[in-house]
């Protein structure tokens, strides 16, 4: 009889494989195609603007924001890191805040010239990173870059609860931190470009 202990290397249970690090479907990957996975009924909310619709989309948008926090902690905490993932969590975050934007514009609810920008400058930089890792000089995610994407999810939060709650005017609030959250964006936009550029020059 076979008494020696078996290992437990894989202390959350999931997808991944005994070493957790390549799995496809590990928990931290899990969690970001939940962000994806939200968008279609975050739409049919939109669809259906009021306050009642309108919280319901605000609640399911910052359900599906904190596992943007939860995936890296999990993928950290569990060393459960992957090259899918890498690029999984920034798409999803990426469609969860373009989509919601989107959304907003018909409804009045945002500027379009403002989501332009935002979604000018996501395209943009994907494309450069893209670039940049053809070259065999990858862009890694900047902390300015992070500080950006939690800026943009709390505006849309906001953005999209619209409607006054607790004497709070959530539409002027959200403006307000949409034009902070942009100010970060072009700034990171233009990081990345400039990184991209001195890695071209040194190549």
């Amino acid at each position: 009889m076979n008494t020696t202990p078996k290992a437990c290397d894989d202390p959350v249970p999931g997808w991944a494989g005994a070493s957790g690090h390549e799995g496809l479907w590990n928990w931290p990957n899990f969690l970001s195609a939940l962000r994806i996975a939200a968008l279609p009924v975050l739409v049919v909310l939109l669809l259906f603007p009021g306050r009642v619709t309108s919280l319901a989309a605000a609640m399911l948008f910052a359900l599906a924001a904190c596992t943007d926090w939860l995936d890296g902690y999990v993928a950290r905490r569990w060393d459960r890191t992957s090259a899918f993932g890498k690029q999984l969590d920034p798409l999803a975050d990426k469609l969860l805040i373009t989509v919601t934007l989107v959304m907003l514009i018909p409804l009045g609810w945002v500027p379009a010239w403002m989501v332009a920008v935002v979604l000018a400058r996501e395209l943009g930089i994907t494309g450069i990173r893209e670039i940049a890792s053809l070259g065999g000089v990858p862009l890694a995610v900047t902390t300015l870059a992070k500080y950006k994407t939690a800026l943009q999810m709390v505006a849309v939060l906001a953005l999209t609860l619209h409607y006054p709650y607790f004497g709070v005017d959530f539409h002027r609030v959200g403006l307000v931190l949409f034009g902070v959250a942009l100010a970060a964006t072009v700034i990171s936009g233009v990081d990345y470009l400039w990184k991209f550029l001195r890695s071209v020059k040194r190549g």
